[in-house]
């Protein structure tokens, strides 16, 4: 896939993640530091645009190391999606280049992305998969967990949504260390929550904002009672998940291992 001029030429901002790791807050902080992250959105702050598109195109796009995308497929699938962006970033009144978007999904699509905007940003959400095993936001588990993981082993819901958030995670990592250089951020979402005003900071800087205001901008973080709620799961179902994600704990600093150790790889 190259470059056309179908889409806007200024390079995008996209928030993504395993749903339920606190993207909303972070695309609040984006929005609070300048960035058009959309008119048309949704009570978690995705963009409306986007919804059909990846429930579309998500699946196949990710199966296609084993069915590649045909021209054809290629062809509609540029289509539908630089149709999408024009609807989103036509809501952008101020005519601003300083636009993206969130949409915790688009974390499986950032190839797509990077064909058309090889100067793009990426801010890549995590929390602690422990707890992703036991939220109850299992939209993409239900919607792509058998296109990524492809496995039919009988297991618990806990213990699929635990192994995707893995996959999705570290595939994310591998992508965006070889690709994006200086324009990939990891937050987590549990940092953000204990200093919400270094993390305005932080990310104000990747973004290159000047003179940010971070108190307005650390005012929309409020953290929620659920943080480290797997620790009262039962023990031997938090065995099965802790196994299940102990690679991916470890990259993420989750564990005993030496704190933020994929932190600021821009």
């Amino acid at each position: 896939m190259t470059m056309d001029r179908s889409f806007p030429a200024s390079p995008p901002v996209i928030i993504g993640a395993t749903g339920g790791s606190g993207t909303r807050v972070v695309a609040r902080m984006v929005r609070r530091l300048g960035v058009f992250i959309g008119a048309n959105l949704n009570e978690s702050e995705d963009t409306a645009e986007l919804f059909e598109f990846y429930d579309r195109w998500i699946n196949r796009f990710v199966l296609r190391d084993i069915a590649p995308l045909c021209l054809e497929e290629e062809r509609l699938l540029r289509r539908d999606f630089s149709e999408c962006i024009r609807r989103h970033h036509g809501g952008n009144s101020s005519a601003s280049d300083f636009w993206g978007w969130k949409e915790p999904r688009s974390i499986y699509l950032l190839p797509l992305f990077f064909s058309i905007w090889p100067e793009m940003k990426f801010i890549h959400v995590i929390r602690d998969g422990r707890d992703m095993a036991f939220s109850a936001n299992q939209n993409q588990p239900r919607k792509h967990g058998g296109a990524v993981l492809r496995d039919l082993a009988q297991v618990s819901p806990q213990v699929r949504a635990a192994r995707l958030w893995a996959r999705v995670n570290l595939d994310a990592v591998g992508f965006c260390r070889e690709h994006l250089q200086g324009r990939y951020l990891v937050v987590r979402f549990e940092d953000i929550c204990a200093e919400p005003r270094q993390w305005c900071a932080e990310i104000a800087r990747f973004l290159g904002v000047d003179h940010p205001d971070l108190d307005a901008c650390a005012s929309e973080v409020t953290p929620p009672q659920s943080i480290g709620r797997w620790r009262n799961e039962e023990p031997s179902m938090l065995s099965l998940i802790t196994e299940a994600t102990r690679q991916a704990l470890t990259a993420f600093g989750y564990e005993s291992v030496p704190a933020h150790p994929l932190h600021h790889v821009h």
